[in-house]
């Protein structure tokens, strides 16, 4: 640790305001830019990002025109804790020009190596240090003295290159567990709209679409259904539960054996043991229960007691109903047309109540719910792997950036990614 140094931005990297805008102006040279979402949402700059087209000054293009090593950061925000946000560019982008809400930091490559840099400044330090220094009351800044003085931790070169190898080989594993998480979601949404439109047939397989095969299915108020279906009311396959409504007090909750999930309008809010100022809830039955939003329409399976607010449904299947098929078939359903109110759009229990739905055999709801469970799982075991990753991202970071643990210049990104 004695051969890292401490220095301020500017000893390490030029730094450049960009005054580049969104505009196109008759007689300024056609370019890209690179805005603020594109470094928001980026840890690394790639042809590949759809940039957004403008055009700008000769002037500007020379001061402000983006190269390979170039790291941006967002100099802008909403919030002053969500500020100062970088990404480095790693590739050669014809034509891609700094947009005005981005700051350019260009580093002296023989004091910092770029990736080394972003990381840096990625870090819980950094952003404390953009957090205290935003200005602002609207929208918050940082001036360029701020951004100049950001104080940067220096490993020796080497140790640099070894750790921004490091940290961007867990970025780029992080980035194939997101794309496979993006690649099930896909698959799993297309099998949702196969099973409950053509359902699937004893042995498994998915019936052959109307198209291709119009005998095995007929018309119904929902279109074309597999004959063996029938049509029918929410009502005639759910029960509707109202629950309770009962105090909450203090003395209450330390009687409540928690932690219990409370569900409101879009999800599971809080847990009641963490919950200190709701006074009334709705208690819930026992296992099995369904739950549907009113002003945003989710389904949730319920394991076990639970609580809800007045903004929320609770159903339950009926007898032979398989309650999985009907949380994946509720969740999908669409109920725009449904809603009213603007300022909170709700779904009332007699809508629903009434709202027409196809209804299975109950073996094929059975053989329809084993198959999104089974797509389901990847999903959950691809977001875990994600969030490994994630963690293990945070720790190196925090681990390497600092010096707390060294990393010898001879050893492997891999080997060393396990230190």
């Amino acid at each position: 640790m004695r051969e890292w140094t401490r220095e301020p931005l500017a000893v390490v990297a030029d730094i450049r305001l960009s005054s580049v805008d969104k505009k196109s102006i008759p007689g300024e040279c056609a370019v890209r830019l690179c805005n603020y979402m594109d470094v928001y949402a980026n840890d690394y700059i790639t042809e590949n990002i759809d940039f957004m087209e403008a055009t700008a000054t000769q002037a500007e293009i020379q001061r402000f025109r983006v190269e390979r090593g170039d790291v941006l950061i967002t100099k802008d925000s909403e919030t002053p804790d969500d500020i100062g946000i970088p990404a480095v560019v790693v590739e050669e982008i014809e034509d891609l020009v700094c947009g005005y809400h981005v700051a350019l930091l260009r580093p002296r490559r023989d004091r910092v190596n770029p990736t080394f840099l972003a990381k840096q400044l990625a870090s819980t330090e950094s952003a404390a240090y953009f957090s205290r220094l935003a200005n602002g009351s609207t929208r918050y800044g940082l001036s360029y003295g701020s951004i100049a003085a950001t104080p940067i931790r220096l490993a020796p070169r080497p140790q640099q290159q070894r750790i921004a190898e490091i940290l961007t080989t867990i970025d780029d594993a992080i980035e194939q567990t997101e794309a496979l998480i993006t690649k099930t979601q896909q698959i799993k949404a297309g099998l949702m709209h196969d099973l409950f439109t053509r359902g699937v047939t004893p042995d498994g397989q998915l019936r052959p679409r109307h198209d291709d095969a119009p005998q095995f299915y007929k018309e119904s108020p929902l279109g074309w259904i597999p004959k063996e279906w029938e049509i029918s009311t929410l009502s005639g396959v759910v029960e509707f539960l109202d629950g309770r409504r009962v105090p909450l007090k203090e003395d209450e909750r330390a009687r409540i054996p928690g932690p219990i999930p409370y569900f409101g309008a879009s999800g599971i809010i809080d847990y009641i043991d963490r919950w200190l100022f709701e006074d009334e809830l709705i208690l819930l039955g026992e296992d099995g229960e369904n739950l549907v939003s009113r002003s945003l329409p989710l389904a949730f399976k319920i394991a076990g007691k639970s609580w809800v607010n007045n903004h929320a449904h609770v159903l339950k299947p009926k007898a032979s109903q398989e309650i999985d098929f009907w949380t994946e078939a509720l969740e999908w359903r669409d109920y725009s047309n449904m809603t009213s109110g603007s300022a909170q759009p709700k779904i009332t229990q007699g809508q629903l109540a009434r709202m027409t739905v196809a209804v299975p055999l109950p073996s094929e709801q059975q053989q329809g719910a084993a198959i999104l469970a089974s797509a389901g799982s990847r999903l959950v075991a691809d977001r875990d792997e994600c969030t490994k990753l994630r963690d293990l991202r945070s720790g190196l970071m925090q681990d390497l950036l600092t010096g707390r643990v060294r990393v010898p210049v001879e050893e492997s990104p891999v080997a060393a990614a396990n230190v």
